[in-house]
């Protein structure tokens, strides 16, 4: 980007889920030594750094360290990934417009210790408690519904309908028991 060295990163590595971490942003430019470089100043002040996951972006609250040309921006990642840094706006009358990719963040098995063998069956067998209770729900609620409906018209049928509906329900159930067990392969 010009004369300048742009280098974008993360503060504390590997940057994991749901853990405050930094994006660093270090701009610096050719000093009068040839093979040494300077930090650049106010970069900021007419420059502009968004972070971009997917079609999502944010503008980054950047912040100056004290040693020149050192600028972070705090964030805590929320999903998983690859987030690129786009910076837009000029230094110093140079026009940067660049988009600089950052290390993948990760989840927080990565920090786990020990690392749990299996999964977190307690919490597996909540889930699916869960979704058998509110599947029962929905048929009790299905059958008051039908049982309430005029059926006097010689188009309707109430007991095709009560099957496609315990059908519905019945399709929704294997579907939370099969993103259950794949959450537990997954781990």
């Amino acid at each position: 980007m010009g004369p300048y060295e742009i280098e974008v990163g993360w503060q504390d590595e590997p940057p994991v889920v749901g853990i405050l971490n930094a994006i660093t942003i270090d701009i610096r430019e050719p000093g009068d030594v040839e093979g040494v470089s300077m930090g650049v100043n106010n970069a900021f002040k007419n420059l502009r750094a968004s972070v971009v996951s997917g079609g999502a972006s944010k503008v980054l609250d950047i912040n100056t360290e004290p040693r020149s040309g050192h600028y972070y921006a705090k964030i805590i990642p929320t999903n998983t990934g690859s987030l690129e840094i786009k910076l837009q706006g000029e230094i110093n009358g140079i026009e940067i417009n660049d988009v600089i990719p950052v290390e993948d963040v990760e989840s927080t098995s990565v920090l786990d210790f020990p690392t749990t063998s299996g999964s977190s069956s307690g919490q597996e067998v909540t889930a699916l408690k869960n979704a058998v209770t509110s599947i029962q729900k929905d048929v009790s609620l299905i059958k008051s519904q039908v049982s309430g409906i005029d059926t006097s018209s010689g188009n309707f049928d109430a007991e095709t309908a009560y099957n496609f509906g315990v059908f519905g329900v019945s399709l929704g159930a294997a579907g939370v028991i099969l993103a259950i067990i794949a959450m537990v392969k997954r781990k």
